[in-house]
């Protein structure tokens, strides 16, 4: 299936909420109704501050009334003024990456992290895998199962063991083996527990210490399913230890891809990788013209 094919699909949930209730409606779009296509734009969980920015730009250009096009049209340009800000590249190909992945259980971080690897190492770049969920009973396995799937040398040092030890021992592993990225495995925190932040900022002062040199950053994993709930976790975890850049996973099981457009415009996070199913080529890198296309298609 090609990229757009696949995103189409990926996003249908989205594009529903959006467009069956103007298909369904009548073919011009009166000015009295402002109203109406606000709420339509939030159930899209576009948020409130983007919304008023699309209706602005609708009232500009419609005078009387606009046509459905012309709101596909309004939709596109604001949509794109936000996102094509966004995109990022996460991984450096001429100096030492490290990449702290952080997120609270259950948004799919070490299977992210897994596929991410996987993609790195298929381009010919050296990966290697930092187990430092220590906390979790499989986590230490599960990193490893996908260490030997996508073809990844994996450090770890077991259940119970201090997380900060295993970024210590995989930086210095790194190095002496060459590898060009390190990605850092941790366990699932509640962005609210002030203890398990602090472990996150100590890893991160370790990677920074022992690695002057090298290309330090962290990646937010969110559920794109919980909507709200991913703005408000991205908002905390980037004032309590900075966020680079946002891996959005899920985004096939919800009917809240406007979320992407919130993170950016709002918190001026940056998205990275986009997951859009359970396969290691459904992790996609973010497109801002590819992802408008596909919701406004």
């Amino acid at each position: 299936m090609s990229i757009k094919a696949t995103l189409r699909n990926a996003l249908a949930k989205t594009r529903s909420v959006l467009w069956d209730n103007i298909e369904e409606g009548s073919p011009r779009f009166p000015v009295n109704e402002w109203e109406e296509w606000e709420e339509l734009l939030l159930g899209a969980d576009l948020g409130y501050p983007f919304t008023q920015r699309v209706l602005a730009s609708m009232k500009m250009r419609s005078g009387a009334d606009v046509s459905k096009e012309g709101l596909r049209d309004s939709l596109r340009a604001a949509l794109l003024e936000v996102l094509e800000v966004g995109e990022t590249q996460l991984i450096t190909t001429d100096v030492f990456t490290i990449v702290m992945a952080i997120g609270v259980n259950g948004v799919g971080k070490t299977a992210t992290i897994g596929k991410i690897g996987g993609k790195i190492n298929a381009s010919g770049q050296r990966v290697m895998f930092a187990a430092a969920d220590t906390f979790r009973a499989a986590a230490v396995e599960q990193i490893n199962l996908w260490g030997q799937q996508a073809g990844v040398p994996v450090v770890s040092r077991g259940e119970g063991s201090d997380p900060a030890a295993v970024v210590y021992e995989a930086i210095h592993k790194a190095k002496a083996m060459g590898t060009e990225v390190l990605l850092i495995d941790t366990a699932g925190r509640l962005h609210t527990k002030h203890n398990l932040m602090e472990e996150l900022k100590k890893m991160k002062r370790v990677g920074e210490r022992e690695a002057p040199e090298a290309c330090f950053r962290t990646l937010l994993i969110l559920d794109a399913t919980t909507g709200q709930n991913a703005l408000n976790q991205a908002e905390t975890f980037n004032n309590a230890i900075g966020v680079s850049a946002i891996a959005l996973t899920k985004l096939d099981s919800s009917a809240k891809g406007g979320i992407v457009v919130r993170i950016v415009g709002e918190l001026n996070i940056p998205v990275a990788y986009i997951g859009v199913g359970e396969r290691m080529e459904d992790l996609r890198r973010f497109n801002a013209s590819q992802f408008v296309e596909a919701l406004l298609d």
